[in-house]
């Protein structure tokens, strides 16, 4: 691609940005304005105006890009092995568990070292 056309393709981006938050804007211009109206046709066009906003915004370079790691997000996701209800509810009773034992302890810890401090502060002088 020589310079030119990086040139360009860089100004039609901007240009293509300057659009999509436009129309983004329109559709806040649009929920301000049309407070009188029914909220059926509020909320289609405000719908549009966020679809036409972001499909714009979807044809740049940073938007196809963005479009390309959203659909390898969802390929991952679908990779993920989630735990069954059993493994679910052993851990979570393993670490409430810990939780209460960690409270406990500290506890303890807080009622020595307040037995101390009140030992050297009051009954020592």
């Amino acid at each position: 691609m020589s310079v030119n056309e990086q040139d360009n393709v860089a100004s039609l981006n901007g240009l293509r940005w300057l659009l999509a938050f436009v129309a983004l804007g329109g559709a806040v211009y649009a929920n301000h304005m049309l407070v009188d109206q029914s909220l059926l046709i509020r909320v289609a066009t405000i719908l549009v105006l966020v679809a036409v906003g972001l499909g714009i915004a979807a044809t740049t370079t940073k938007g196809r890009a963005g479009l390309i790691f959203a659909k390898e997000s969802r390929i991952e996701a679908r990779k993920v092995v989630w735990p069954t209800r059993a493994e679910t509810v052993q851990t979570s009773l393993i670490i409430m568990v810990a939780v209460v034992l960690m409270s406990l302890m500290l506890w303890g810890v807080d009622a020595v070292l307040v037995t101390i401090v009140n030992f050297l502060t009051v009954k020592g002088s």
